[in-house]
């Protein structure tokens, strides 16, 4: 037997019970590991609280890091002993799981359990939103919702990084310093400023080539106005809630504007996106260009009091549950 979060009923944190479970042996093209560290994730809110349905009973958790200690028929690429990592996959919040092989990337000597466990889901997820979903290049000048929050501190480091003018806006006095040392150039207190009209006056009325949203709701419809035209609204997350309908020619009369809700799911559903996105995270990271902050570590049956924390945007940077 094994420990495992469960929830049987969607809720507030005291649905998170810690319970005995079997793990079985891996299937064809799974792979069995045992956790030595798991990270924490807004979207795991979501899942617990009934806005992204699931099946019940369900274990929650998007990211993980530990070692493998089985592998099932038809796994040639991994073997007992391997370090790994992985994201998007639901199910991390236990000491042992099953996965299948295919969403297992390894873990190089230069990076921890925990650095990646808290880097996974995070990590990609930067990756891909400066990497494919809008190429930032250097000159570009892009703007970052909860820049003090796990993505949005990746996506300020990485950002400058690669050559980009960086404004972020936070909630606090106490994130704008988080938030100016991940990188970015200016900070937007959003509780106290008018984020579009700061954006126009930082900019000299020029805006955004990429505006990087991860609040939602409370950010929209103001993120269109700090775009230039063509300009790319990218929605990752719903922190405040999900953006509802709107008219789509709203874009047009905001000068021609590009809006996309990407999921991290999509650009690692083929093997070779994965490898590249993963090679290219792990270069950034073993560089010293993006660096992984552990803000906070849980243990796994404290997983209700690092929900309270996440929901309270207690956390700056990355919090881990340790099993």
């Amino acid at each position: 037997m094994t420990k495992a979060i469960r929830m049987h009923r969607t809720g507030g944190p005291e649905v998170l019970q810690i319970e005995d479970i079997k793990v079985g042996d891996p299937g064809p093209g799974q792979v069995k590991i045992r956790h030595r560290a798991i990270g924490l994730n807004f979207i795991e809110v979501y899942f617990r609280t009934g806005l992204y349905p699931a099946e019940l009973p369900f274990t929650p958790g998007n990211e993980g890091a530990g070692d493998v200690i089985a592998v099932g028929k038809g796994v040639t690429n991994f073997k007992e002993g391997d370090r790994v990592g992985y994201a998007a996959q639901p199910g991390s919040y236990a000491e042992e799981r099953l996965i299948n092989a295919q969403y297992l990337v390894k873990l190089p000597k230069a990076i921890s359990y925990e650095t990646g466990a808290a880097m996974m889901l995070k990590g990609l997820t930067a990756q891909y939103l400066l990497r494919r979903t809008y190429r930032v290049k250097a000159g570009d000048t892009i703007l970052v919702h909860a820049a003090a929050g796990g993505v949005g501190n990746l996506l300020c480091q990485w950002g400058k990084a690669l050559g980009a003018t960086v404004i972020g806006t936070v909630g606090s006095e106490a994130k704008a310093k988080v938030a100016k040392k991940a990188g970015a150039k200016h900070v937007i207190l959003y509780n106290s400023e008018n984020f579009a009209e700061r954006v126009a006056q930082i900019t000299k009325g020029k805006k955004c080539d990429v505006v990087y949203d991860g609040v939602g709701k409370a950010t929209f419809p103001g993120s269109l106005d700090c775009l230039r035209p063509l300009g790319m609204f990218a929605s990752y997350g719903s922190a405040s809630g999900p953006i509802e309908a709107f008219n789509i020619n709203l874009l047009s009369a905001k000068g021609s504007l590009f809006v996309t809700r990407p999921t991290l799911f999509s650009y690692i559903a083929k093997r070779e996106d994965l490898d590249a996105m993963a090679r290219d995270l792990f270069r950034a990271v073993s560089s010293g260009a993006v660096n992984i902050p552990i803000s906070a570590r849980y243990k796994l049956e404290d997983v209700a009091e690092a929900h309270r924390a996440l929901e309270a945007r207690e956390t700056t940077g990355a919090a881990i549950l340790l099993p």
